[in-house]
C-alpha cells in the first residue's frame, strides 16, 4: 500500500469514527490505527529508497556527463596533435581545444547543478511529507487518548448507585457504590 494511500485509511478512519456527544472527539478503533502507523512505518523506508535511487541516477548522469566531456577532450587533442605541424592551424586548434573544454565543464557544472537541485528538493519534500504524517498522526492519536481520558474521568466521578424497587427490604448494612466497569475497545465501538 502506498503512502498516500495509509494516510487515505487514516483520514477514513478518523472521519468514519463514532463522535463523542458534546465534543469534536471522535472514538477511533485502536488497533485500525496501529496497524495503518505499522503499515506507514513500512512504507516510508520504501519511499525514501526511492529518493535514493534518484540520488544515484543523478551520479550516473553525472559520471556520463565527465565521461562525455573527456571523450570531447581526447578528440580535441587529437585533433590539435594533427595539427602540430603549421603555427597558424596549431593556435587555431589550441583556441577550438579550449573552447571544447570550458564548453564541456560549463555542460558538466550545468548538469551538475541541475541534478543537485532536483535531488535536493526531492529530499526536501520526502522529509516535509514524512514531517506532515507523523505530526497529523501524533495530533489525531492524541486527541483519541484525550477523550478516552475524559470519559474514563468522566466515570470515575460519577459512580452508579443500584436501583433498589420499593417493596425489598433495606439491607442492614448500607451498600457500597459500584464502580463502573471500563469497556473494552470492541465493545466502545459497538
Amino acid at each position: 500500500m502506498a503512502v498516500s494511500d495509509i494516510l487515505d485509511a487514516i483520514e477514513n478512519l478518523v472521519v468514519d469514527s463514532h463522535r463523542v456527544i458534546f465534543t469534536n472527539k471522535s472514538i477511533i478503533n485502536e488497533s485500525d490505527l496501529i496497524r495503518l502507523v505499522d503499515d506507514l512505518r513500512n512504507e516510508l523506508p520504501q519511499e525514501l529508497q526511492e529518493a535514493e535511487t534518484i540520488m544515484k541516477d543523478h551520479d550516473k548522469i553525472l559520471s556520463e556527463a565527465r565521461d562525455e566531456a573527456q571523450r570531447i577532450v581526447e578528440q580535441a587533442k587529437e585533433y590539435a596533435n594533427r595539427l602540430v605541424d603549421e603555427s597558424a592551424i596549431v593556435k587555431q586548434s589550441q583556441e577550438k581545444a579550449e573552447l571544447i573544454m570550458a564548453q564541456a565543464k560549463a555542460q558538466e557544472e550545468e548538469i551538475m547543478s541541475g541534478t543537485m537541485e532536483r535531488a535536493q528538493d526531492m529530499a526536501n519534500n520526502v522529509n516535509q511529507y514524512a514531517n506532515q504524517v507523523f505530526e497529523h498522526l501524533v495530533a489525531s492519536v492524541g486527541d483519541s487518548l484525550a477523550v478516552l481520558q475524559q470519559a474514563q474521568e468522566a466515570l470515575l466521578k460519577s459512580p452508579v448507585e443500584p436501583l433498589v424497587p420499593e417493596n425489598v427490604r433495606q439491607p442492614q448494612a448500607p451498600l457500597q457504590p459500584m464502580r463502573p466497569q471500563m469497556m473494552d475497545e470492541d465493545e466502545m465501538v459497538q
